[in-house]
């Protein structure tokens, strides 16, 4: 029996783990878990929100994210989807994802949106490092 891990074998288990951060990003956001959110990020993050503004570091990611994100889900809901995952290193991924926010019945409200997602593995976990948050208009 050959216990080889191949490259792609090891390629594949780490998209998983990082679609797993973005899934866990969702739930987040769908229950409106701002400290569980602002965890999936490097202490030093930059974020650009999809309106534009930018944030630096974790401890004005979640200034931000306490003020947004209670409430935010009352009359809608949001998915993300990973769409591609350009390793820049092992270690260094360039991850777009689909979003769209949602009716609660599920139909597709505003715009979609196109984020833009750097995460670098460290310690054994993925963590969102830059993020750019983008509306596409006229969609």
């Amino acid at each position: 029996m050959d216990t080889t891990v191949s490259d792609d074998q090891v390629q594949e288990a780490e998209i998983e783990a990082i679609k797993q951060v973005i899934a866990t990003l969702e739930h987040c956001q769908q229950n409106e878990l701002p400290d569980e959110f602002i965890g999936l990020f490097r202490h030093d993050a930059i974020w650009t929100t999809g309106h534009g503004k930018r944030l630096t570091g974790r401890d004005e990611i979640a200034d931000f994210t306490h003020k947004v994100l209670p409430g935010a889900m009352k009359e809608s809901t949001a998915t993300y989807e990973v769409v591609d995952v350009l390793f820049i290193r092992p270690d260094v991924a360039a991850v777009k994802v689909h979003a769209q926010y949602l009716t609660l019945g599920g139909q597709p409200t505003g715009n979609p949106g196109t984020p833009l997602y750097v995460m670098a593995k460290e310690d054994g976990q993925w963590r969102l490092v830059a993020c750019q948050n983008t509306e596409i208009l006229g969609a």
